[in-house]
């Protein structure tokens, strides 16, 4: 079987997509930080910062295409860590591109919706880049690296995602499923709108694009829908305590990265190549009982 590298295979996005992946491919994941294990992918602990580290990687399994997930994704940390964030999403990231483009080889590459500013949803492929915040700014800018370095690459911009995570990482739901279940208050924004979408609908969206896409494609979901009606959603198909959950703004809580008001995508032409999200109801419901 041909080897794919993923990076990032003990976060979330990494770790759903070694699940899927190895049907066709087998499978390289790298770690840092969190050790972890995946029945049949082969895992290394590598500082992909390290360029020398990364090229020797690349020397020693001669991956016939790489998926790159890992990265520092929490806009936060990013806003407050600038330097160290830079290195992991921006310098690593082209530095991948870089040897991808020496071996010849297909890359997909996960960017984010956080590049757009919110203002004018929903957002095409082609509509000017403008990110709020350093996070965004960091995508935008190894989009622009990678591509320079390589056409060929696929620059999937990814929406907020949910489901079931490995032990140490987490999506954005597990918060919110901890809260209630302990039955505390939970408040969720009704003016941040998304087009979320399950690990695994993320991860056939990245092999897809790995396999068709040169340039950038969104892997956004069908609906948009704001923090506050998909936990409503949630806990209800989850059976969770609803009455716990309240509306709020994002001004009312604050952070240090600011965040845009509704980032929803246009996936069109996704849809068009065979990437097919299902409901938000019939992802969750394929959750209930195990997450």
């Amino acid at each position: 079987m041909k080897r794919l590298l993923i990076t990032g295979a003990s976060g979330f996005l990494g770790w759903n997509l070694c699940q899927l992946a190895q049907q066709e491919w087998q499978i390289y994941g790298t770690y840092f930080s969190k050790a972890v294990e995946i029945p049949n992918v082969n895992l290394i602990k590598i500082d992909l910062r390290d360029f020398q580290q990364l090229k020797n990687l690349f020397q020693q399994i001669k991956p016939a295409a790489v998926i790159h997930t890992a990265a520092q994704s929490n806009p936060n940390f990013c806003q407050t860590h600038p330097e160290e964030s830079t290195i992991i999403n921006v310098t690593t990231s082209s530095n991948i591109a870089g040897l991808c483009a020496d071996y010849s080889i297909p890359c997909a590459f996960t960017s984010t919706d956080l590049v757009f500013n919110g203002l004018n949803p929903s957002y095409q492929e082609t509509d000017l880049v403008s990110p709020v915040n350093l996070y965004g700014e960091q995508k935008v800018l190894a989009e622009q690296e990678m591509l320079a370095k390589y056409p060929q690459i696929a620059v999937c911009r990814m929406p907020l995602m949910f489901g079931i995570a490995p032990l140490g990482a987490t999506s954005f739901i597990q918060p919110f499923i901890k809260t209630l279940r302990e039955g505390k208050a939970l408040s969720l924004f009704t003016d941040e709108v998304r087009t979320p979408v399950s690990g695994k609908t993320a991860a056939k969206g990245l092999l897809l694009a790995l396999e068709k896409v040169n340039g950038v494609i969104h892997l956004g979901g069908k609906e948009s829908i704001s923090r506050y009606e998909f936990g409503k959603l949630m806990a209800e198909i989850l059976e969770l305590p609803q009455d716990k959950l309240t509306a709020c703004l994002q001004k009312d809580v604050p952070m240090a990265a600011a965040r845009p008001k509704d980032v929803s995508l246009n996936s069109d032409k996704a849809f068009a190549l065979g990437y097919q999200p299902l409901s938000l109801r019939e992802e969750l419901e394929q959750l209930r009982g195990k997450i």
